[in-house]
């Protein structure tokens, strides 16, 4: 019998590790989910990968299991993301509860307007961030950045928030993680105009091979998700093919953006291994060997899971 406190009962002796491990864990149950069925589990990789971005707060399954399902396709590690300021407190402590999770933290563009009405308004909000993102188990800051597509928060609200984040990427030192929709040129515009911190990704890739090349010549990491493998996004292919192997990621956005041939279907980690697929035909080039190639990079900008 135990007690909660993480002592043995009637002992005052520290527990066992492993169930030390199990109750911290045991609070990461199934989040909401989407209301779709779970894609049937994805042909393994021939080698190790991981997934670098995701939302296990989302996905309607225990982290556990999530990562279970994802360590039998060859996922062995995920980079989960905070997107106000309670995912970014659960992304936190998911990622320090999970030796197979990192987490990143900010404020999406589309709260951006709701996150300016909290308690302490807009400096409360970034304080607490700035806080997070310091944590060693958060290794980047995002997912920050435009979205024009919906019409959330106003455009000049979306781009003061960027900013901010911005500046709390370069004093944490740590990556930026960023959501571009409908706003290339605007992304663009804010990273050159007050200097990019060192190490940039952008989410979900979505512009053509021409913007690649663009981000490509300023060092910036390209995240390409499912939609990379959907009929009708031969431009992505394209962008995929068009710039260096070293700045290419792969990830989920789970549970969203589940790639062909499960696409309709909730995604979760472990699909991942068919957009790694996806990308690596797409280059012509083996799939065990596109897989070391993303770790190694995954290893250069978020440093190791635990």
């Amino acid at each position: 019998m135990t007690e909660d406190h993480g002592v043995t009962a009637g002992t005052g002796r520290p527990l066992p590790e492993g169930i030390r491990k199990a109750q911290s864990q045991a609070g990461f149950g199934p989040g909401a989910g989407i209301g779709k069925p779970h894609a049937p589990a994805p042909e393994p990789l021939p080698a190790t990968a991981f997934d670098s971005h995701c939302h296990l707060d989302m996905i309607d399954l225990p982290v556990a299991e999530v990562l279970d399902q994802a360590r039998a396709a060859g996922i062995t590690g995920v980079v989960t993301v905070g997107c106000d300021i309670p995912s970014a407190r659960w992304s936190a402590d998911c990622a320090a509860a999970f030796g197979a999770v990192l987490a990143a933290v900010a404020i999406h563009p589309n709260e951006t307007a709701a996150a300016e009405r909290e308690a302490g308004g807009r400096d409360a909000v970034l304080a607490e961030i700035a806080r997070l993102a310091a944590l060693p188990q958060v290794r980047a800051v995002g997912e920050t950045g435009l979205d024009y597509y919906r019409d959330s928060a106003p455009p000049d609200i979306q781009r003061e928030w960027f900013r901010a984040h911005i500046d709390i990427a370069k004093q944490t030192g740590k990556p930026l993680m960023i959501h571009d929709r409908d706003a290339h040129a605007d992304v663009l515009s804010v990273l050159a105009a007050d200097g990019p911190p060192e190490q940039v990704i952008f989410h979900c890739y979505s512009g053509d091979a021409e913007l690649a090349v663009r981000c490509a010549q300023a060092g910036y990491v390209l995240c390409f998700a499912g939609t990379v493998t959907f009929q009708n996004a031969a431009g992505l292919r394209a962008a995929a093919a068009a710039i260096p192997a070293e700045l290419i990621l792969a990830e989920t956005d789970a549970p969203f953006l589940t790639p062909v041939p499960n696409r309709g279907r909730a995604n979760a980690p472990a699909q991942v291994a068919a957009t790694i697929r996806t990308i690596a035909a797409v280059r012509q080039l083996d799939v065990a060997k596109l897989c070391g190639v993303i770790e190694a990079t995954g290893e250069r900008l978020f440093g190791s899971f635990g």
